[in-house]
């Protein structure tokens, strides 16, 4: 693979990269990039657990919270502990890490769907918008040697925020649904979260591929 620039331009970035050298220089010999990936991995089981158990007691969401940290810890060190140690595979980290979010965003996704507030046919558009932003992410990567980690400012880690805000909001909200259009608030807001990457997969592969064609690539 060839070498690409990483442009992360998230509200959260520079704090986040100083709490990630941070730990990254107290982590013990035995991490290793691999096990943080599939660290990660288990967050998003967690996830998965915690939003299925909360149709039968709402204090399962705790164990979904609980999961996005760990998620977060082990899919925000992996890389960063391999660029620290300098034990970089670029082809073997780029292939496995994606491969595993990729299937982390649908266990945690299909989790939400399970819930008493959110749809799964709801949750699913939201995926669906989702991938399509990151696909768009990874050709560009290819075509114009710049992987982008985030659009609009926000990124992985300013999502699980969001996500983690709305699982605390389900503490003190009933499912119920809005005017008769058989959504909750929840739908509503996931629903407009899809259809803004929607757009923004859209916009984004309009101005690369103008890009390209000007410099007839």
């Amino acid at each position: 693979m060839s070498a690409v620039s990483r442009i992360q331009g998230n509200l959260l970035a520079a704090a986040e990269r100083r709490l990630l050298n941070w730990l990254c220089a107290r982590l013990p010999a035995w991490v290793s990039p691999d096990g943080l990936t599939l660290m990660g991995f288990c967050g998003a089981l967690t996830i998965f657990a915690g939003y299925g158990l909360s149709l039968y007691r709402i204090e399962w969401l705790w164990l979904a919270i609980a999961g996005f940290f760990i998620n977060w810890f082990g899919d925000s060190l992996d890389g960063s502990l391999a660029r620290y140690r300098e034990i970089e595979r670029p082809n073997y980290g780029y292939f496995i890490d994606h491969s595993m979010d990729a299937l982390s965003n649908l266990i945690i996704v299909v989790g939400l769907g399970l819930t008493a507030f959110i749809r799964m046919d709801v949750a699913m558009f939201a995926l669906g918008s989702y991938l399509l932003l990151s696909i768009h992410t990874f050709l560009a990567a290819r075509v114009t040697g710049e992987f982008r980690l985030s659009y609009l400012a926000a990124g992985p880690t300013e999502l699980r925020l969001i996500l983690i805000a709305m699982s605390l909001a389900m503490f003190t909200t009933r499912p119920t649904t809005v005017m008769g259009t058989g959504l909750s608030p929840f739908d509503l807001f996931i629903t407009a979260m899809g259809a803004g990457m929607m757009v923004l997969f859209i916009v984004q592969t309009a101005v690369t591929g103008r890009k390209l064609h000007a410099l007839r690539k």
